[in-house]
């Protein structure tokens, strides 16, 4: 009895220890789905080809594009820009700050621009390949996307490429880096990614629908301005050529 007895304990402990090991290989989790939930709203230069928007303290920058209309813009979000440099001949694209320095890289032009922060003036030109979309900060270093479903680092002084993660996602356009998260506006749709800056993991998707008016859609380009509003988990949306900018929450999906 003894024995029958040691033997099953033995046996249920050796199952019970099976049960408990975790599988390998297992998919990770699917993305959490949210949507946005608008607090208020700001006027917004209808004639911006918005390209990058980033908060830092609490001046807004913004990014335009175009060729022969590119700028680089800062000042008070929702009031007209209180410093402005225009990008001539070159077709403007994503925009970051940091520090005492911005960045702004062009689209085909093959060329990042080192900026002044305060007041924008041109430093310098820095040569990159391939081409330039949106453009944010995570942990000391710069993050590039390019239209494709890679995410570029880069040294925030050289500009030099450091390393990448693939998305599984095409389209990624103005990116927005915010914790251990790059979120990033999906061109020509409405979404908006949430993705893990270390692995390059999708952790949530944002729908973004139904934010302008049918009358203000048919003079409008996509969604693509994300900025994260300091200290409060909020953010700022707005598109190419939107009146407005939202203020919203992103929020589980009902």
């Amino acid at each position: 009895m003894r024995t029958l007895m040691t033997t099953s304990l033995l046996l249920a402990a050796v199952l019970g220890g099976c049960a408990a090991a975790p599988v390998s290989g297992a998919a990770p989790p699917a993305p959490e789905k949210l949507e946005v939930r608008v607090l208020s709203f700001l006027p917004h230069d209808a004639t911006a080809f918005t390209q990058g928007l980033e908060f830092s303290g609490k001046t807004l920058y913004e990014g335009t594009g175009l060729a022969g209309k590119s700028s680089m813009r800062a000042g008070p979000a929702g009031a007209a820009p209180s410093v402005r440099q225009e990008l001539p001949r070159l077709f403007g694209e994503g925009i970051t700050v940091l520090g005492a320095t911005a960045w702004q890289i062009t689209w085909r032009d093959g060329v990042a621009i080192e900026r002044d922060a305060k007041t924008l003036a041109e430093r310098r030109r820095v040569d990159y390949t391939g081409e330039g979309w949106g453009l944010c900060h995570h942990d000391g270093r710069l993050v590039m996307s390019d239209g494709s479903s890679k995410l570029t680092f880069r040294d925030p002084v050289s500009f030099a490429p450091t390393g990448s993660v693939d998305v599984g996602r095409d389209q990624l356009n103005e990116l927005e880096c915010v914790g251990d998260s790059v979120y990033a506006n999906v061109w020509q749709t409405d979404k908006i990614l949430r993705i893990d800056a270390a692995s390059g993991r999708v952790t949530g998707e944002i729908d973004a629908s139904g934010l302008l008016t049918p009358d203000e859609r048919s003079s409008a380009d996509v969604l693509n301005g994300i900025a994260a509003v300091p200290g409060t988990g909020e953010f700022l949306l707005t598109g190419k050529l939107w009146p407005k900018m939202f203020r919203v929450k992103f929020v589980p999906a009902a």
